[in-house]
């Protein structure tokens, strides 16, 4: 039997938090993505249901990246919202009617960032979150989100040193830049969560609803540039640039818990 990707924690009627945990490093696969479905079935039909959070398990890894070794698995079958496996994840996450939250501790880069994008509000533990879109370094292209996420909050020039520069972020700039809502010091970082979900838990669910819909209706990235972005990606993993990285990606120990994934953004120029 498969074992959950996720433990969920009901912390009260109106606030859910969603713990990550996949060993060995937390990467992204086609079971993400399906529980990712399947939750917010959930999500999306609890009448009493607010806020969730995001978290992680493991200290190191928040969500470590999409593991390109399973990518065949990523479903394709469309979901609810028309389109397949992970846009419709992340254009469900968009448009729930509840407040969607990115607690960050740890590394979270590629897919990992893209998820969190994709969550309405991101946090990070100021002294260990970590971020990058790491892709253009091993020979792809962002293909989750990050291509249409990242300019509109970070702008033009940002994004662009993000995603071509494919290197690792602190948290303090990470929200400098915008790419987050706030870094907090990790000594506070869970009970400033907590506070700031059962804040939320007890407002109005149909207020906070509609404020997030109407403020939706420019900041959304427009599902064709996802999937646009998406093919992309996939043609990058045929190309010349990515099979000549691969096997040294592997070499070096990509997927493994060690210094590799731990210090990726720098290691990349070692390739």
């Amino acid at each position: 039997m498969t074992r959950s990707q996720f433990q969920v924690t009901k912390v009260n009627p109106g606030y859910w938090k969603l713990t990550f945990q996949n060993p060995p490093i937390n990467m992204l696969d086609g079971q993400t993505i399906r529980e990712l479905q399947g939750l917010l079935d959930q999500i999306e039909k609890d009448p009493q249901l607010r806020v969730v959070v995001f978290d992680s398990a493991d200290p190191d890894f928040f969500v470590a990246h999409f593991d390109t070794s399973r990518a065949a698995d990523v479903p394709t079958t469309p979901g609810p919202s028309g389109h397949p496996g992970w846009i419709d994840v992340t254009q469900r996450l968009a448009r729930a009617p509840v407040i969607s939250i990115a607690a960050v501790r740890g590394r979270v880069r590629g897919a990992g960032s893209e998820f969190a994008l994709a969550c309405d509000l991101r946090f990070a533990s100021l002294e260990k979150g970590v971020f990058g879109q790491p892709e253009v370094g091993v020979g792809v292209v962002p293909g989750g989100g990050a291509v249409e996420r990242l300019p509109l909050l970070t702008g033009r020039a940002r994004a662009l040193e993000i995603i071509v520069g494919a290197g690792d972020f602190d948290a303090e700039t990470a929200e400098r830049y915008g790419w987050i809502n706030r870094a907090i010091p990790d000594a506070e970082f869970e009970p400033w969560i907590d506070a700031l979900a059962r804040r939320l838990a007890s407002f109005d669910k149909q207020a906070m609803a509609v404020a997030k819909n109407l403020v939706n209706r420019h900041t959304v990235p427009d599902a064709n540039d996802q999937i646009a972005s998406q093919q992309a990606f996939y043609s990058a993993l045929a190309s010349d640039g990515y099979r000549e990285r691969g096997p040294k990606l592997r070499a070096k120990g990509i997927g493994q818990r060690g210094d590799f994934e731990l210090h990726f953004g720098d290691r990349l120029a070692d390739l």
